[in-house]
């Protein structure tokens, strides 16, 4: 392949329509740029470049976002286009309440109709944190101009006293030895002021750098761009280069649908389950397949499960970090290690295949990033996706066996139901609980409707009570999502949901609940007239009367569909924008 191949002609760019028509409408297009104080000579006659930023106040995992986009500037500058900044609602995780995943749509909607409505030729979608990665690209799958994803990189390594700790995963393993009366006040302050370390998303293999990692895969980045750590000084000379990439991407019309295919996407499954990666990949993939016109399903996503074990020895399932996993060769390492199981012959962005990206990565940790003789986790003792149906999940739900305990893949106990997470917190903290270590925890109403905006609740608190027992995982059932950080025997993503009627909606305390992992069920173990009559007296609980959640329980998918919005996911095309 030649060096910067020129196929168009700025002429047919675009941009053009709104900047090199000789009309009123074009003149006051070059006025109110000049208004600003650019050149004529500035943005007439090249390719207008966007970046998309989610940088925020309220993102720490994107709140080196404003300097990466003035590398990305750089960049595009060097290469003769026209740099232009956009600002994209942020959906950093931990602050946004209910949930980010409430946003996701939104920020999908608002990537594609800013590249819509401006004139723009090309873009870089700069995101990280979990559910940007998914909204910034089914946006631009939609809009389907040149795009190059820039991840924003994880975190730097975390320690406390000597011991690794871990962004969500340690988080979660702290509260619950506090919980237990094993962490002291002033520990618990400790804890809160050393265990993230710098900007950048989570340093374990949570949502973000599992999402990150299948953008790579599907050859949306430059390679080995989504192991960067985002303080490291290699973060902002990769932004640069992607600045640099995207304006030869608009000259070779180089867009997503000329190729990202059925097969890319099989490749970052695969890629997915190597990194052990997060059960909400689950539901972005299904919904950013959808925006390129491609059907993936949950079926599909549990046979390459059931081929690729876990090969990255990194938390939630291993003992390292993610900046670890960057000095042992990061990506472009595992993908070279996985060789067959990955179709090299697709294409990414920097318009070479998989195979010529990843051609001679060298590994300086095979402890660290694992051959599939040596897996961190051996497919027969757990997988990174397991799809589970029944009578309480007729259209699936998944589990992490590779991060569940191998005694309660196959459980039957009494079902212990909360309504909502108020009802939870409530009684969970009470030790006189009914309730045993045989016990299944359910939480229902977190589904995409039900919340609305699908939590992260799935990772049940194990009761006060059992923990003070020594217990530490118990099965657990959620129409909601978990913390890609977290671990546990966690059945999630019930579909359909409680908010809709689904099957939870109708079980009660006491009823049991009959879990095989291996056989790939999931059922209540109660009468089918019994089941009928609980039916009849089901009723639903209010909608939103108004705002973007009304919006959102209106008009979104059940999560094996992967939560999209039906006017969004439907076919068709957008005519541009006419210009008067």
């Amino acid at each position: 392949m030649t060096d910067n191949p020129r196929h168009r002609s700025i002429a047919s760019l675009r941009s053009q329509r709104w900047f090199a028509v000789d009309d009123m409408r074009a003149f006051s297009h070059r006025q109110r740029f000049q208004q600003v104080g650019y050149n004529r000579e500035e943005f007439m006659g090249r390719p207008v470049i966007a970046i998309l930023n989610t940088w925020s106040d309220m993102s720490p995992c994107h709140a080196h976002l404003r300097e990466r986009a003035e590398a990305i500037k750089r960049g595009v500058y060097r290469k003769g286009g026209f740099p232009v900044e956009i600002p994209v609602i942020s959906v950093g995780e931990i602050v946004v309440k209910p949930s980010t995943m409430l946003y996701r749509n939104f920020l999908a909607m608002e990537a594609e109709e800013a590249l819509r409505c401006h004139p723009i030729d090309g873009a870089v979608l700069l995101g990280g944190c979990d559910k940007s990665t998914p909204g910034l690209l089914m946006g631009a799958y939609s809009m389907d101009l040149p795009v190059i994803y820039c991840p924003a990189g994880p975190m730097s390594n975390g320690q406390w006293r000597g011991q690794t700790a871990g962004a969500g995963t340690h988080t979660k393993k702290f509260w619950e030895e506090r919980r237990a009366g094993r962490v002291s006040d002033q520990e618990w302050i400790d804890l809160e002021t050393t265990m993230t370390r710098s900007f950048g998303t989570c340093n374990t293999i949570g949502t973000a750098s599992t999402m990150t990692g299948i953008a790579e895969a599907l050859g949306m980045t430059l390679p080995g761009a989504s192991s960067i750590p985002a303080a490291d000084s290699a973060h902002p000379r990769m932004a640069a280069r992607c600045g640099e990439r995207i304006v030869d991407m608009v000259l070779e019309d180089m867009k997503p649908s000329t190729f990202i295919t059925r097969q890319s996407f099989l490749n970052a499954m695969a890629v997915w389950m190597a990194l052990g990666g997060s059960t909400n990949a689950a539901i972005h993939m299904i919904a950013m397949a959808g925006r390129r016109g491609i059907d993936i399903s949950l079926r599909d996503m549990a046979e390459v499960a059931a081929r690729v074990p876990v090969l990255t020895n990194v938390y939630p399932i291993g003992s390292h970090l993610m900046e670890d996993f960057f000095f042992a060769g990061g990506m472009q390492a595992l993908m070279r290690k996985m060789g067959a199981a990955l179709d090299g012959t697709q294409m990414t962005v920097n318009g070479k295949t998989i195979a010529e990206n990843c051609a001679g990565a060298p590994c300086s940790n095979d402890d660290m990033i694992r051959d599939f003789d040596n897996p961190v986790v051996p497919l027969s003792k757990g997988r990174t996706l397991v799809v589970v149906k029944g009578n309480l999940a007729p259209d699936g739900a998944v589990m992490k066996t590779s991060a569940a305990s191998p005694h309660l893949l196959r459980h039957t106990g009494p079902a212990l139901v909360f309504d909502s997470p108020a009802d939870m917190a409530q009684r969970i903290e009470d030790m006189n609980l009914d309730v045993t270590a045989d016990s299944v925890l359910v939480l229902r109403n977190a589904g995409p409707v039900g919340a609305p905006g699908m939590p992260e609740w799935g990772a049940l608190p194990i009761p006060k009570k059992l923990l003070a027992q020594g217990v530490r995982d118990m099965v657990r059932l959620c129409d909601g999502r978990m913390s890609g950080t977290h671990y546990g025997t966690c059945v999630l993503h019930i579909a359909p949901e409680a908010a809709v009627g689904g099957p939870l909606a109708l079980l009660k305390t006491g009823d049991m609940v009959a879990l095989d992992a291996e056989a790939g069920t999931l059922d209540m173990l109660v009468d089918a007239a019994e089941l009928a009559a609980r039916r009849a007296a089901w009723t639903p609980k209010p909608a939103y009367a108004r705002s973007y959640a009304a919006l959102y329980q209106h008009h979104v998918s059940q999560a094996d569909k992967g939560c999209d919005f039906d006017f969004l996911s439907a076919p068709g095309t957008v005519p541009e924008p006419p210009i008067f």
